[in-house]
C-alpha cells in the first residue's frame, strides 16, 4: 500500500502534464476534492484509474452557468456525477430548516459552495455544456432518492431522481463494481440507452413488457397523493434489497417506468482489500490551502474504514437502501498495511482515531444463511432481539485492534464508529469488553441508546432500555475490573415518530436520574430513504401497518428537544409549557425530583452556554483513560440537536461512493 504520486487531474494543465488528450470520464461533485478512501469521489475515481481510464474532477463547480463544466473539455465517456458524500439538502439545513453557515467538505469548512439539489442542478449544467454526452449519478444523493420520495425540505413527494435530472443512469449502493462494468460497457461500444441489465443501476424506459422477476410498486401519482400508497411502496422497495433474493423494482412515473436492477453482488475480501490498497494521496487537494483546507479531512485522516454494511437496521437510518445489511470486510492484512501507512505521514502523532464502520462490532455476515440464501425479507437479525441464528463473535475484529496497537509508533487506537451495546452484551466471552475499556476508549464511550421509552425505541428498531440497562451496568464493572475511571454518554433523540409529550419526559426523568445533562442532543431528521421518515410522512409504520404517533409542529418538537436540556435557562418556558400539557404538575418545584422550579432561573446565574454553575447540575466531564480517578475534558466530537458536524462526518464515512 503506497500514497498516489499526484493527484486526478482537476485543469487542462494537469492533463497536458499526463498527455492526456482526452479524458475518458469526468467526475462532478458537491464536495471538494480530498483524495482520501473515506470520500466517494476518490474511490470511483481511484477505481476506474485502476482499471486504465482517465478521470478527471471537477470540485465544486460554479453552477451559475456552465462555464465551469468545460474546464476538462468534453469526456469520451461520460460525466459522472455526485452531490458530495451527504445529500446536499442535509448539508444546507438543519432539521428545524434553518440554513447551517458551515459545510466541513467546502474550502475553510464555508457552506456556499454547492447549490441545493446538487445533482439535479449539476445534470442540468452538464446538459447545457454538451447537450448529447451521457450522465450517470451516484453517491448518497442519488442512491436515496431514486423511487418517489417523501422530501422533508418540500413537504410533499418528489418524483425520483433520475426522472428529475435527466440522467441517463443511476448507480445505487456502493459503486465500485456497478462504475467498472458501465464503463467495460462504454469501452466496447455499447450506448448507455442499451445498459438495461446491469446490477445496482436505475434507468427509464416506456417498455416493460420484456421484464421478469420484478415487483411493481405504486406509482409516483399515487405515492403523492395516497400516504397508505406510499407506505405499500416503502414496504416493497425494503423488502427487495438484498443481491440473492431481492427483485427488481418497477415504479411507473407519468409515461414513464422507473426500473431498479437487483442490488449489485457485495464486495468480496479481496474485492474490498482491492478498493482500499489503491493509491490514495490522503489529503485534499493543495488548491484549498490558502482558504483554510478541507475540515472533513481531520475526522477521517488517521481513520480506518474496515467494514460495510450494517446489520442492525435501526428504523432511521437509511443504510439499508445504499450499503445494505450485509456486511462487507477487509481482511486483517489490509487493515493493518493501511495503520503502517498512516504512521509515515507528517502530521502523523501516534493516534488511530477509529478502525470500524457504519457499526463498529460488525465485522462479519450475521449468520451463515446469509452467504447462500441472503438475508432475512420479514425478519431482522438484532430486533425486537437477537436473532437464534446470529453469531456473536468479536475474536477476530479484537485480534485486528491487537495487531494495530502492537504497532511500534502508534500509541493508542480508539473505537469511534459507534458500538451496538445489544450485540456486545450477548457475547458470553467479555475479552472484547474488558480490552474495549482498557485499551480503546479515552474517558468515555459514546453509545446510542436514542431513547429509553420502549414505545419510541419500538418504533426506532432499537433495544428496549433493559438491555440498555444491563450494558451500563456491565460496562462499569468492567472498567472497575481493570482500573478504570470512564464514563458513558448516551446519544440521544428528540421527536422521532411514536414520541409524545409523555414518551419525552419519560427521556427527561432518565437525564435527571443520571445526575449530569447531554450537552447536545438530536432532533429526528426526516431524511430519504429511512423507514422512519415513512413514518414520519405517513404516520404510519409500513413494516408492520400500525399507526403511530407522530409529532410535527415545530412547537412540540421544541418541547421534546427543550426536555432533553430542562436545566438550560434558556428552555425554562418550553419545559414548563410541555410538564403542564402532560398534567405533570409533580415535575415543578423544589423537590429532588422536579425537573424545574414553578419561577423560572434567573439568567445571570448561568454561563452564556447555559451550562450551571460550580456545584450546581454539571455536564459530564471525562476521564482521562489512564488507571486513576483524574478527570480530562470530554473529547471534542458530540452531536448537535440538528445534525452536528460529527454526525455528518460520521454518517458521511459510513455512505461513501
Amino acid at each position: 500500500m503506497n500514497l498516489a504520486k499526484d493527484f486526478l487531474p482537476i485543469c487542462k494543465e494537469d492533463l497536458k502534464k499526463r498527455n492526456i488528450e482526452q479524458l475518458d470520464f469526468i467526475i462532478v461533485s458537491g464536495d471538494a476534492y480530498v483524495d482520501h478512501p473515506s470520500f466517494g469521489t476518490a474511490i470511483i475515481g481511484r477505481t476506474l484509474e485502476a482499471n486504465g481510464y482517465t478521470v478527471g474532477i471537477i470540485a465544486q463547480p460554479d453552477w451559475h452557468n456552465a462555464e465551469d463544466f468545460k474546464k476538462l473539455g468534453r469526456p469520451k465517456y461520460a460525466f459522472l456525477v455526485n452531490s458530495g458524500n451527504i445529500d446536499s439538502m442535509v448539508n444546507h439545513y438543519t432539521a428545524a430548516k434553518r440554513r447551517r453557515h458551515d459545510d466541513l467538505y467546502s474550502p475553510g469548512g464555508k457552506s456556499g459552495y454547492r447549490p441545493d439539489r446538487a445533482v439535479i442542478v449539476y445534470c442540468n449544467r452538464v446538459r447545457e455544456a454538451y447537450k448529447d454526452i451521457p450522465i450517470v449519478i451516484g453517491g448518497i444523493e442519488a442512491s436515496l432518492r431514486r423511487f418517489a420520495h417523501y422530501d422533508y425540505w418540500d413537504n410533499k413527494v418528489r418524483r425520483s431522481i433520475l426522472v428529475d435530472s435527466k440522467a441517463d443512469l443511476l448507480s445505487y449502493g456502493m459503486g465500485e463494481k456497478t462504475i467498472v462494468q458501465i464503463a467495460d460497457m462504454m469501452k466496447y461500444g455499447m450506448s448507455i440507452d442499451k445498459m438495461t441489465d446491469i446490477r445496482g443501476t436505475c434507468y427509464l424506459t416506456k417498455d416493460i413488457s420484456k421484464l421478469q422477476n420484478y415487483v411493481e410498486v405504486p406509482s409516483f401519482e399515487d405515492v403523492s397523493t395516497d400516504k397508505m400508497k406510499y407506505a405499500e411502496s416503502f414496504r416493497k422497495e425494503a423488502l427487495e434489497q438484498d443481491s440473492i433474493v431481492g427483485k427488481g423494482i418497477i415504479q411507473k412515473h407519468g409515461d414513464w417506468y422507473l426500473v431498479e436492477n437487483p442490488q449489485q453482488v457485495p464486495l468480496t475480501e479481496e474485492e474490498m482489500d482491492f478498493t482500499y490498497n489503491l493509491p490514495y494521496k490522503r489529503t485534499y487537494h493543495p488548491i484549498y490551502e490558502p482558504l483554510g483546507g478541507i475540515p472533513a479531512i481531520k475526522e477521517v485522516k488517521f481513520s480506518i474504514t474496515s467494514h460495510r454494511g450494517c446489520f442492525g437496521s435501526c428504523s432511521f437510518c437509511a443504510l439499508t437502501f445504499h450499503q445494505g445489511r450485509v456486511i462487507q470486510n477487509r481482511s486483517g492484512d489490509s487493515i493493518v498495511d493501511e495503520a503502517k501507512l498512516l504512521t509515515t505521514l507528517s502530521d502523523f502523532k501516534g493516534y488511530i482515531h477509529d478502525i470500524g464502520g457504519p457499526t463498529a462490532n460488525f465485522r462479519h455476515r450475521a449468520c451463515k444463511k446469509q452467504e447462500q440464501f441472503g438475508t432475512c425479507k420479514t425478519k431482522q437479525c438484532m430486533f425486537p432481539k437477537p436473532c437464534k441464528n446470529l453469531i456473536v463473535d468479536h475474536s477476530e475484529y479484537l485480534s485486528v485492534l491487537k495487531r494495530v496497537r502492537n504497532i511500534p509508533t502508534i500509541k493508542k487506537v480508539f473505537v469511534r464508529s459507534g458500538i451496538r451495546y445489544d450485540y456486545l452484551i450477548e457475547d458470553k466471552n467479555q475479552e472484547f469488553m474488558r480490552e474495549l475499556c482498557e485499551y480503546h476508549i479515552s474517558g468515555q464511550l459514546k453509545v446510542a441508546p436514542e431513547h429509553v421509552s420502549d414505545k419510541v425505541l419500538t418504533q426506532m428498531g432499537k433495544p428496549s432500555r433493559a438491555v440498555y440497562d444491563r450494558f451500563v451496568k456491565k460496562y462499569y464493572e468492567t472498567n472497575k475490573k481493570v482500573g478504570m475511571n470512564q464514563f458513558l454518554v448516551p446519544y440521544l433523540m428528540s421527536s422521532h415518530p411514536g414520541s409524545d409529550l409523555d414518551a419525552a419526559i419519560e427521556l427527561a426523568l432518565y437525564i435527571r436520574d443520571m445526575k449530569y445533562m447531554p450537552e447536545q442532543v438530536q432532533d429526528f431528521y426526516p431524511t430519504p430513504g429511512s423507514l422512519s421518515t415513512t413514518m414520519y410522512y405517513t404516520g404510519i409504520n409500513p413494516m408492520t401497518g400500525e399507526h403511530v404517533y407522530v409529532p410535527k409542529t415545530q412547537e412540540e418538537k421544541d418541547m421534546q428537544r427543550a426536555l432533553l436540556q430542562f436545566k438550560v435557562p434558556k428552555n425554562y418556558n418550553l419545559v414548563k409549557k410541555a410538564l403542564l400539557l402532560a398534567h405533570r404538575e409533580d415535575l415543578i418545584g423544589k423537590g429532588p425530583n422536579c425537573l424545574i422550579d414553578w419561577n423560572p432561573p434567573k439568567e445571570s446565574r448561568y454561563s452564556d452556554k447555559g451550562k450551571a454553575p460550580h456545584g450546581k447540575f454539571k455536564h459530564i466531564s471525562a476521564g482521562t483513560g489512564s488507571k486513576s480517578n483524574r478527570r480530562a475534558k470530554p473529547e471534542n466530537d458530540k452531536r448537535s440537536s440538528s445534525h452536528s458536524k460529527k454526525s455528518r462526518l460520521k454518517n458521511s464515512r459510513r455512505k461513501t461512493s
